[in-house]
């Protein structure tokens, strides 16, 4: 029973990490995503300071607004004229990250936080942690990442116009009067949650891979975006079922093994697309 529940929390991690991750490949902000899961460190650490226990809700809190934070932040500092915007988003995220390196070490032994499980995550010791809801027990990260991936699919579902103006054609969206910075916010607040729900069980490093490796795989894959988003996370799936098996049969790390997984899936991906295009290139000519 152990292994099923450790196989289903990486399969919600991927998955509710790659519906964000498909919109942010589209807008090529791949490392926006990238920098909100570093970030965010400093707000879990200080809403731990602040509350004195590992409640969920503080942790989201934290997350989301240090998460909104950053991403303000580094917009603002990219639109001044002697500012790269990656440069801007270097600086902010690098600088968040490390202050929230600091607070972790510093603070470890009050808030009962240990650095190797936030950077890199131990998704092996879910089972050890449950909560029942209407008479079933199930692991704590179980019950949170449904919950995430519920609020991810129903903001997509219900803004799915939106999403996709703004992903792909931002200035006619303008013109509409579409709101556009709501849009973008809004975005950046469910990755900032979606990041800190994975923290405990693949890492604040780690997360990256779940958030972009099935988007990317799932882009080279189709042009049309429902069968991107769907495929994005059928592939989050199956990253969890062979990282698992990687890890037991190597006896390591799950969440590197399944980490791995998904970067070795981009990589069929991609040679897939080099291999069908040079065979239509050569049927052309």
């Amino acid at each position: 029973m152990i292994p099923f529940w450790i196989i289903v929390t990486g399969a919600l991690v991927a998955s509710a990490c790659s519906v964000l991750g498909c919109w942010l490949m589209l807008r090529r902000m791949a490392m926006l995503g990238d920098a909100i899961s570093h970030a965010v460190l400093p707000g879990i650490v200080l809403a731990f300071l602040w509350t004195g226990s590992r409640n969920t809700l503080p942790m989201l809190a934290g997350a989301g607004t240090v998460g909104l934070l950053s991403a303000a932040l580094s917009g603002w500092l990219g639109s001044k004229r002697k500012m790269m915007p990656d440069a801007a988003l270097g600086i902010v995220f690098t600088a968040l990250f490390a202050l929230g390196v600091v607070l972790v070490s510093r603070y470890a032994e009050q808030v009962d936080l240990d650095l190797d499980c936030v950077l890199y995550g131990e998704i092996a010791y879910v089972p050890l942690d449950t909560w029942t809801v209407l008479g079933w027990s199930a692991p704590r990260a179980f019950w949170l990442l449904s919950a995430i991936m519920a609020i991810n699919l129903s903001v997509v579902a219900l803004l799915y116009k939106e999403l996709s103006l703004w992903a792909f054609d931002p200035q006619f969206a303008q013109t509409l009067g579409m709101p556009l910075k709501r849009t973008h916010y809004l975005l950046m607040a469910l990755v900032a949650l979606t990041v800190v729900a994975c923290f405990e069980l693949v890492g604040a490093i780690l997360v990256v891979a779940f958030l972009i490796a099935p988007a990317a795989t799932a882009y080279l894959l189709t042009k049309r975006l429902p069968v991107m988003l769907t495929l994005s996370m059928l592939i989050g799936v199956l990253t969890a079922l062979l990282g698992y098996g990687l890890a037991r049969y190597l006896d390591a790390s799950i969440a590197g093994c399944m980490a791995t997984v998904s970067g070795l899936l981009f990589l069929g991906a991609f040679a897939f697309y080099r291999v069908r295009n040079f065979g239509m290139s050569l049927k052309l000519q």
